[in-house]
């Protein structure tokens, strides 16, 4: 086991990690707890859970002072390349929250950035680089994705898998083939994808080209921190909302199911969550890429998406991030409604629709999640009618 020690920065309680002795490590997988005693995976499952679980994506981060406390200066790259500080700052979430599932701290470019593309991610900007993907010779820049590039991404699972609640499972994340493409394509985010729209439609053998490598990389990304521990995924497609559903078809939707169906078959059975922002007109093709469980933003409701996409799916989401803004009485208030959208089915882990914001008062989360625990504990929940 790795020893902990708790102490006080800035006025937050700070836990410190220590690596354990190698002769003390069992090795790998660790194996999680059975479905059963842990609510998330039941819940990804359709599985009646003792409550509806919840975590927050960018749950482990900005808004949180005791992050900004060991956070440390310089590209939040190099933060995620020390397991002790990365692992600390998924931990914290856990503590102040009681959240239901801890999501690694790392972020969609890594892989790029490991094989050396040269890309970083800009403090108040995002991921840029100077030399965008603009031809077939920048395939070379992205050499295939190695464990051994990613071993500070696993030393920190392997810190996490020791440390966290038997009944919390360690999310792992990637950013989806088109998603993480725009970012390499357009050199830094954009609000009109126009360089990736047009390589798809000038040069459709390099889009294909570059998404297979970026697919690729994908799978061992999640892949590694599957094997290391984690007991679920989330696969990223932040932005393929900016797609008409014709072009996601012909472009994108190949490369996400090839993600979902080779992760499948290497770890059977551990749930796969697909999630994009603005992506109501896409809800059907994202779930034909084989996710177990499907995202919504805030536009969506979810009861339309399961009357669309059968009234079985497991849905996860989705208050709107800024009714957290507006305060504990506006954010509980939409927190109920969407437990009143959800009308007891068992298949909800509830989410934001969207990232926690920088400026979000973590007290006004702590509320959300006790609301969340207490309407859907099924020692007092009448299924139906959730609020």
């Amino acid at each position: 086991m790795y020893s902990i020690g708790t102490d006080r920065v800035d006025g937050c309680m700070v836990t410190s990690l220590e690596p354990p002795d190698p002769a003390d490590h069992s090795g790998h997988p660790v194996m999680q707890p059975s479905t059963g005693a842990v609510p998330f995976l039941a819940a990804a499952r359709g599985q009646h859970a003792s409550h509806t679980p919840v975590w927050f994506m960018r749950q482990a981060g900005r808004s949180l002072p005791e992050y900004r406390a060991v956070r440390g200066e310089g590209s939040i790259l190099e933060a995620i390349t020390r397991p002790t500080v990365a692992a600390e700052i998924t931990l914290q979430p856990v503590r102040r929250y009681g959240v239901d599932a801890a999501v690694l701290f790392s972020d969609i470019v890594v892989p790029p950035h490991a094989v050396g593309f040269g890309i970083d991610v800009a403090p108040g900007t995002g991921p840029v680089t100077e030399r965008a993907f603009r031809s077939s010779s920048d395939l070379d820049r992205l050499r295939p994705l190695e464990p051994g590039d990613i071993s500070y991404v696993t030393d920190t699972v392997d810190l996490l898998v020791h440390e966290l609640p038997p009944e919390v499972p360690l999310l792992a994340f990637a950013g989806a083939p088109f998603t993480v493409g725009s970012y390499l394509v357009e050199g830094r985010p954009s609000r009109t994808y126009q360089h990736t729209k047009a390589l798809m439609h000038t040069d459709e053998v390099l889009w294909h080209e570059l998404m297979e490598r970026l697919s690729a990389s994908a799978i061992t990304f999640i892949d590694q921190q599957l094997q290391h521990g984690a007991g679920a995924f989330q696969l990223f497609d932040s932005w393929a909302g900016s797609l008409s559903r014709r072009d996601y078809d012909r472009f994108v939707l190949p490369h996400s199911r090839h993600v979902f169906s080779e992760l499948a078959s290497r770890h059977p059975g551990v749930p796969g969550i697909h999630f994009g922002i603005g992506c109501d007109h896409l809800l059907e093709s994202m779930m034909a890429a084989g996710p177990t469980v499907i995202g919504l933003d805030w536009r969506t409701r979810i009861a339309d998406a399961r009357r669309r996409l059968g009234a079985d799916t497991v849905v996860q989401g989705n208050l709107d991030p800024a009714l957290v803004l507006a305060g504990t009485d506006v954010a509980l208030e939409g927190t109920a409604a969407v437990l009143a959208d959800n009308a007891g089915h068992p298949g909800h882990i509830f989410n934001l629709g969207h990232g926690v914001q920088p400026d979000t008062d973590p007290d006004v989360l702590a509320a959300v999640v006790e609301l969340v625990h207490e309407r859907t504990s099924r020692d007092t929940i009448r299924i139906g009618d959730p609020t």
